[in-house]
């Protein structure tokens, strides 16, 4: 099992806690930290958040979101062994043709250790506020996977497509990894379809275990329809133990659904006390795994 510390970058928003709180997950035996995504946050929002029972997104103005990317290149050198992942980076809002450039010159850089993870966006007034269109963002999300791996995929390469359309280019330098892992967040039969067909990894929003269960059955199902190994794509949860389960259980119970990486969210560790709490679930869990 491994373990990959979500939403990293909310928790590490200063310039020393950020290296602090990554170099304390290496130690401790996480073997991945993730950075999520939102350009701007509306003063106001009608949008439904669609991982809380009230809709309402557990975040305020005043949280500070940082740039995943840039994040992920701050913390890259100061812990060599952890994989760099975004989670979730929203794809339709950004240029295509830049974000492979951004995405191959970190994974350049870093040694071969990024993971894209990608989403279609939840938050209609961002989309609006970036001046991108709300409507098709699925269809553009698709498109858009597939000029990334285009462009990482060789020189002289041309793409037209409905929302991208250039003659033939070259991105250098391209990814150190072959296949650089692209990774599908979102609860949606979109989204289950979206993995099974393009991804290497799927990544659940939902906390509730029977709800995971039902998810991971539809994106096999799925990967088989599209003459695919469900095996091939890698099976992503948030971590939260049941009431009354101690975390060996809550681990098993996981690995057991078929997840192979844990996101334990960095949440847990923010605030007064944080790094000691980090420090001790390495030591409880992982250490025991």
């Amino acid at each position: 099992m491994k373990f990959g510390l979500a939403f990293a970058s909310s928790a590490g928003t200063e310039s020393d806690t950020a290296l602090e709180i990554c170099q304390i997950a290496e130690k401790v035996g996480f073997e991945s930290v993730w950075g999520g995504e939102h350009v701007i946050f509306p003063s106001s929002i009608e949008s439904k958040y669609p991982y809380t029972s009230d809709g309402k997104v557990p975040a305020t103005k005043d949280t500070m979101i940082h740039d995943p990317l840039i994040w992920l290149a701050y913390v890259a050198a100061v812990a060599p062994s952890l994989r760099l992942g975004t989670c979730i980076l929203i794809l339709p809002q950004r240029n295509p043709l830049v974000l492979a450039k951004e995405i191959s010159s970190l994974d350049y850089l870093s040694g071969g250790r990024v993971e894209l993870g990608i989403g279609v966006g939840w938050l209609k007034e961002e989309f609006e506020a970036l001046g991108v269109p709300w409507e098709r963002r699925g269809a553009r999300t698709d498109e858009y996977v597939h000029a990334l791996r285009a462009l990482w995929g060789g020189t002289d390469v041309e793409f037209h497509g409905e929302f991208v359309d250039f003659e033939p280019v070259t991105c250098t330098p391209r990814p150190v990894q072959t296949r650089l892992p692209i990774l599908v967040g979102g609860d949606t039969p979109a989204a289950v379809r979206r993995a099974a067909k393009l991804a290497d990894g799927y990544y659940p929003g939902t906390g509730d275990f029977n709800e995971l269960q039902n998810l991971i059955q539809q994106v096999r199902q799925s990967a088989e329809a599209f003459d695919r190994d469900p095996s091939e794509i890698e099976i992503h949860a948030h971590y939260a133990a049941l009431p009354g389960e101690d975390h060996a259980e809550g681990i098993g119970r996981l690995q057991s659904a078929g997840v192979g990486r844990v996101m334990v969210p960095a949440f847990f560790f923010a605030g007064s006390g944080g790094f000691e709490r980090l420090e001790q679930f390495g030591q409880e869990v992982i250490s025991a795994q």
